[in-house]
């Protein structure tokens, strides 16, 4: 009896391995934040308003995060649901865009956006968020407006840099208007040499 005992243990402690039938490479997955810093997170609740049924459904739950290019400096709200991490807002914090606070509660902002670019729905939509408290609340809508005024900002000077270049344009097409007339005038003199 002792030796059957000896050849379980024996069977128990060989090691199997298995090679696998395909390989996969590793790939590198992009979420597009590469390029960005995040200046602002928090936890938050995300619900939007759906018109035709006349009520507020939820988008999710996570962190929602205010990311600025490091480029061009402009400021975008992105939250992305736990655990699955999908998109469930994603667009710029424009000057357009007022937080209101929503009935009954001091924890919950409610903004309308012009073009949400999440995962599941593109297009103007009514956001609210709901945050853990009211302090949270008026931290989350400090750095909101903060963002609006940056952006109104960079916007501002990019109307300014494209009117610049306008003028320039139109600088360049007189002096070549100019350009062209001297020629003309250049041309018609050697016809009346020649005659």
């Amino acid at each position: 009896m002792s030796d059957n005992h000896d050849t379980v243990a024996v069977e128990e402690e060989t090691e199997v391995h298995f090679e696998p039938i395909v390989k996969l490479a590793a790939v590198e997955v992009k979420t597009h934040e590469e390029e960005e810093d995040s200046i602002f997170k928090m936890r938050a609740k995300l619900f939007r308003f759906v018109k035709e049924s006349n009520e507020w459904k939820e988008r999710g739950t996570g962190d929602v995060r205010l990311m600025q290019h490091k480029e061009t400096k402009k400021i975008r709200l992105l939250m992305r649901r736990d655990q699955t991490l999908k998109i469930c807002a994603n667009h710029y914090v424009t000057a357009e865009m007022t937080l209101t606070p929503n009935v009954g509660s001091d924890r919950s902002w409610v903004w309308n956006v012009t073009a949400d670019s999440s995962d599941e729905c593109t297009g103007p939509q009514t956001l609210a968020i709901r945050l853990a408290n009211s302090d949270n609340a008026a931290i989350f809508k400090e750095e909101f407006e903060k963002a609006q005024k940056n952006n109104a900002e960079l916007k501002s000077a990019e109307k300014k840099d494209d009117e610049k270049e306008e003028k320039k344009e139109e600088a360049k097409e007189e002096e070549k208007k100019e350009e062209e007339t001297k020629e003309e005038k250049k041309d018609e003199e050697k016809k009346e040499e020649s005659a």
